[in-house]
Formats: structure tokens, sequence, C-alpha cells
């Protein structure tokens, strides 16, 4: 990173890389070219700033009239529900098979490679919560996919989907590796146990607009594969790779129900319900956060007016014993009823 970074700009490129919200993250940007310092030495800085506001300024915008605009579906995807998980593999892996299965979307599927152009959401029911999943076009160096990594950037983590029966599936995977690597974007073994937001540099890391997305793998088609877990033992020795992974079919549904229970674990996924004075809580439509995140939290979700004039909370659940008085910096549990006092 170059040298004499402001405080503010430190500031703002923190906050650019907690953000999820693609109108937030333009927002993040602005603050990050106001504050960068104008010398020499944030020459490239600024330029990669400026050329990130302006596709993400263009996908929001949308097609203008009278000009050459962009024509197509969405090639950033809002996120919704209580995570944004990207489908992602080689060619003919099985993805948007999966992603029809899972999600019971409409998404084109057939037996050629390189049928999803464009990417397609769906929601991935898990007990009382959703998550999003986003199937993307087939990773390889013969179709170049330039706008991939910016799509990625809301996304929370990825499933990275392979089928173990394909013989050059081993060098299918490096090449995807290779692809995303010059495209900055990093898939990750570790998965963060407290939940915190994954798909953001490390801190570590000195360039601002890496992206590390932690993986779990899917091994698609299990049931056209005699002793899979041997097989994945193997691609593993071949690959150096360390990925959580899980045998799956998209054609018998074999392995697809741990899916949703595994990522809601290894996310760190927390449900509230929230509930008024003297009236049972709302079990239909909980607000959902991640562990170690607070009351306050969730007042910010219910409103932003909430949370400033928020006083105190009363919590029913793990967190508190029943009706217990916290303040806004209590931390919540999954399962907690909360009633916010403002």
């Amino acid at each position: 990173m170059p040298a004499n970074l402001s405080p503010e700009y430190k500031a703002a490129e923190a906050a650019f890389r907690k953000a999820r919200e693609p109108r937030e993250r333009l927002e993040r940007l602005r603050q990050m070219l106001r504050a960068i310092p104008k010398h020499k030495g944030t020459d490239h800085l600024q330029a990669d700033i400026k050329h990130r506001i302006k596709e993400l300024s263009e996908e929001l915008e949308g097609p203008r009239k009278g000009g050459a605009a962009r024509s197509g579906p969405a090639l950033v995807i809002r996120p919704e529900g209580a995570a944004q998980i990207a489908l992602i593999g080689p060619p003919n892996s099985g993805k948007s098979s999966l992603h029809a299965r899972l999600t019971g979307s409409n998404a084109h599927v057939a037996p050629y490679p390189f049928t999803t152009q464009y990417p397609e959401p769906g929601m991935m029911p898990h007990a009382d919560i959703h998550f999003e999943l986003v199937d993307l076009p087939a990773i390889s160096p013969e179709h170049p996919v330039p706008w991939i990594a910016g799509t990625l950037q809301t996304a929370d983590a990825c499933l990275l989907v392979v089928d173990l029966g394909e013989p050059s599936c081993v060098e299918q995977v490096q090449a995807l590796h290779t692809v995303l690597r010059g495209k900055r974007v990093t898939l990750a073994d570790r998965w963060d146990p407290a939940g915190a937001s994954s798909a953001t540099a490390e801190e570590s890391d000195e360039d601002p607009f890496a992206l590390r997305l932690p993986a779990l793998m899917l091994a698609n088609k299990a049931d056209r594969i005699a002793g899979i877990e041997a097989e994945l033992e193997a691609f593993r020795e071949l690959t150096g790779s360390r990925y959580p992974a899980l045998a799956v079919s998209a054609t018998t549904g074999q392995g697809l129900g741990e899916i949703g229970p595994w990522l809601f674990t290894r996310l760190g996924i927390v449900r509230v319900y929230t509930k008024t004075p003297g009236k049972p809580p709302d079990k239909n439509r909980p607000f959902t956060l991640h562990r170690g995140q607070t009351v306050e939290d969730v007042a910010r979700l219910v409103h932003k007016d909430v949370a400033r004039s928020l006083r105190y909370a009363r919590v029913w659940g793990k967190s508190g014993f029943e009706g217990q008085q916290v303040g806004r910096d209590h931390l919540v549990a999954d399962g907690d009823v909360i009633e916010l006092h403002t």
C-alpha cells in the first residue's frame, strides 16, 4: 500500500471492506477517493478507485436512453437473506442443476458448457431463513468473464462445484484458481468461526481490493461415482487443496440437505425475533445477524431511528434470563427474543 495514507483514508477503506450493499460500497469508494492523499505514490490506487467507481456507478444506473449503455441482466446482485453465496466452478460441473434444485429457480440447464451467461440469483430455504445463491458463469481461460470479480464483491462465501468424474477436473480447478488470482480473488479453505464477513481483503493484505472468499467444495454428480470419498481424497492430494467438502448430487438430491445447516453453522448465523410490549414475538420472519453482534445491531436492522433512540431492551433466550433488561452492547444469541425500548 502506498505510504503516508491518512487515518481518514484508512477509516474509509475499512468501511468499504465491511460494506455489502452495492450502493453503500459505491459511497465508501467515493469517500476513499476524497480522503486519499494526492501524490505520486498513490496514483495507481487513485486510478483503481476511480475505475471501480465508474464500473459500479454504471451498473447501478442501468441502461441509459440515447447512448451506449450496458444491456442484459444486472451484474451486481443486491444481497438478500441471511447471506449471499456464490456458486462457481469449471464448465459442465453442474452448477446450474444444483442451483435449480436448491432454490426452485427456473435457471436454464443444459448438458453443454457455458450455459449460464449472467448472475442468476435464487433463494435456498433453511429452517426459517433463506440463503441467496447466485449461479455464475463457468470460470475457465477459454471463456473470460470480465465482470466476475465485481459480482463476487457482495458475496459472503462461495460453493466450489466440481465434477470428480471428469478426467480433467484437476486441471480445470487449477485453471479456475489461476483465472481468479488474476482478478485478485482467492478461495480460502478456512472459515471464520465468529461469522465475520469473509468477502474482504485480509487485514494483513496491502491490496484493499483483494478478495478472500471462504469456499465449501461440492463434489457434484456423486451418484455416478463409485467410491466418492476415495476420489475426493485423491483430488485433494493432487491439487493440495484442503477445502471442506460435501458429496452431493443434483439428480438424486444426495447430500443437498447438509448444505444449509453447514452454511448456517460456519457463517455464524444468529436469528433474532422481535416483540412489542404486551404482545407475543413475531416468529415468522427473524432478523439475521452474526455471532458477536449486539442489541444495537438488531435495532439498526429494525430502523436507524430506533437504533439512535434506543434506551434499553428486554431479552428472552440463551443470552439472558427471561425478560432481562440489557443495554445496547448486549451480545445476542440464536433464538433470542428482543423487545426494544426507545
